[in-house]
């Protein structure tokens, strides 16, 4: 078991004034992924709140960090994407929803988000290498701001060095609104750069009730069979089709259903999350399901042995699924557990937070699998990222949380007599920091 901190540099600290202990402030960890070797890239976002305008005294402020740490968790650099710091012109990288990292065969670090955006930054942290963006409005496409050229809402890297993608199109609802709908797989060999965007296959389609979309719609790097999706031209069934017999659940329970980040468990097999839609009364017992689909499209089933209601992820929004293709395993975890399951969707692990010793989980929110072999956890309140190795059998996987989550104190302490946080923010002095 590894803890370290989620670090803020020390010098953005001075910079914008934090003061830890007066001021309205708050960090949340987005996500992260590991390096082969051994060390990660973390992902978050800071921000003070102050209603009053800069010119009245306001002293709001909002950025992202993107930090790399070594094996041992030390900083040694960090990216900040500023859209509100005071003096600071806005970051070229453009932000978005659910934002998330991924390390591509060639090291470059490729930060994509909704609904199309993708930047790709050096190793190092101190320059964007290439970019593509997509606005979430509409008629921005026709007016000032970012371009619209988008890559990809989501990036995951296969064994084999394929992206596995999240896409979104134009003109499937009525109001026009870009919707993450596709699943697409690239070529091993095909890298995003500059000027140039790698083909995707769609691999499936989620669903739309209804599709507004014309030739105009299309996107030239978006492909099914040998021209590009768009209206008609699709992968078909859909999902929404297939998952009330997959699954169960009525077919109206699946309307306006939505994706997130799909993760590879093997080379040609990979775990896509559906969630149903959300009620503002609350979701807790609404459909979702995790599919299994292979590099042709095809539907190889899903991660079994879930109950919507004991086991839903919608209490707190947990819609993140983690998986490992070097040992065909994937995990998923909620306030009421944590899950494992093997490459042919076997539920093999399941520990339960009213069981004493993991009660703790319901602090921590899961990011990623390392290549090591880790699960990478985010406590939500202390930023703090827990490290557990998984067993090579995941029945062994109980007796490794129980060990990580009893050393937790001590490893605590040691932290903060380190860095000597206030209110759990973490300063950090060493690293490089690079304002992009």
């Amino acid at each position: 078991m590894i803890l370290m901190p989620v670090t803020v540099p020390a010098v953005l600290i001075d910079e914008v004034g934090l003061d830890p202990a007066a001021d309205s402030w708050r960090q949340e960890v987005l996500h992260a992924v590991g390096t082969p070797d051994g060390g990660a890239y973390v992902l978050s976002s800071l921000w003070r709140h102050d209603p009053r305008p800069a010119g009245d005294g306001g002293r709001g402020f909002g950025c992202r960090l993107i930090t790399r740490h070594d094996p041992d968790g030390t900083a040694l650099a960090t990216a900040v994407l500023a859209q509100e710091l005071p003096g600071r012109a806005p970051s070229v990288v453009v932000p978005g929803n659910d934002a998330a990292l991924a390390v591509l065969p060639d090291g470059a670090l490729a930060v994509s988000s909704r609904p199309g955006n993708t930047h790709l930054l050096t190793p190092a942290l101190d320059a964007l290498a290439a970019g593509w963006t997509m606005p979430a409005n509409p008629r921005a496409r026709d007016g000032a701001g970012p371009a619209d050229d988008p890559f990809a809402a989501s990036v995951a890297v296969t064994p084999g060095g394929r992206l596995l993608c999240l896409n979104a199109e134009r003109n499937l609802g009525p109001w026009g609104v870009p919707l993450v709908n596709l699943v697409t797989l690239s070529e091993p060999a095909a890298r995003p750069a500059v000027g140039h965007k790698p083909e995707l296959r769609a691999l499936a389609t989620l669903g739309t009730e209804r599709t507004r979309q014309s030739e105009a719609d299309a996107q030239p790097h978006l492909r099914h069979g040998d021209a590009p999706v768009a209206a008609g031209h699709r992968p078909s069934p859909t999902l929404v089709e297939i998952l009330p017999e997959l699954v169960g659940g009525a077919a109206h329970r699946w309307k306006d259903a939505f994706l997130r980040r799909p993760v590879p468990i093997a080379e040609d097999r990979y775990v896509v999350p559906v969630f149903g839609r959300t009620h503002r009364a609350g979701s807790r017992g609404q459909v979702f399901a995790f599919v299994l689909l292979d590099d042709t499209g095809a539907v190889r089933g899903h991660l079994g042995g879930l109950d919507p209601y004991a086991h839903s992820p919608y209490t707190g929004d947990h819609f993140t699924v983690a998986a490992d293709p070097a040992r065909g395993t994937a995990f998923h975890l909620n306030r009421y557990g944590l899950f494992g399951w093997t490459a042919d969707g076997a539920l093999r692990a399941q520990l339960l937070t009213t069981d004493a010793p993991f009660k703790a989980l319901t602090t921590f929110e899961l990011l990623t699998v390392t290549p090591a072999g880790e699960l990478l956890l985010a406590h939500r309140t202390q930023h703090l990222l827990l490290r557990v190795p998984v067993p090579a059998e995941l029945a062994g996987l109980p007796a490794a949380v129980t060990e990580a989550l009893a050393g937790l104190t001590r490893a605590r302490n040691a932290l903060k007599r380190r860095h000597a946080p206030v209110e759990w923010l973490w300063p950090e002095a060493t690293g490089a920091v690079h304002h992009l």
